[in-house]
């Protein structure tokens, strides 16, 4: 299986502006640009909030699948994930998950959540190499007109 998302960027970083859309259309041209980024007061994403999203969705349902395995069937399962970037550099990801579940005690749950926490797809996916290409379009000469 693989899923896609694309991005478009028109400009310069500050003032320039792009959308983001995915291969499932949930996201269809999503608003980002610096100000969504960094300074907020524009409606729009970023890709921390977008990792965050990933990571928290992840992490949310390896521990729903942990506690099925185990034969228990949770009530409800929220979790925050929150991506702390200093200087440029995504420093952590913090998942704060909140769980109601039957039959199991807290230091049970809280054993299941750090065995998703390592093993997430998404947790996973955060240490494995990336690789990319590139592809080169020489931008179309436009003439100068003087009036």
């Amino acid at each position: 299986m693989k899923q896609s998302a694309k991005a478009h960027w028109q400009g310069n970083l500050k003032e320039g502006k792009g959308f983001l859309s995915t291969s499932s259309g949930v996201l269809e041209r999503a608003n980002y640009s610096f100000k969504t980024r960094f300074e907020g007061g524009e409606k729009g994403t970023n890709p921390e909030e977008l990792l965050a999203a990933a990571h928290a969705g992840c992490f949310t349902m390896s521990v729903s699948s942990l506690l099925t395995k185990k034969g228990l069937r949770p009530t409800s399962l929220d979790t925050e994930a929150t991506v702390t970037m200093e200087e440029l550099s995504i420093k952590n990801i913090h998942l704060s998950i909140t769980g109601s579940v039957d039959g199991i005690k807290a230091d049970e749950f809280e054993a299941i959540t750090k065995e998703a926490e390592k093993n997430c797809i998404v947790s996973k996916a955060l240490t494995v190499p990336i690789t990319s290409e590139a592809h080169f379009v020489l931008a179309p000469v436009q003439s100068k007109t003087t009036v």
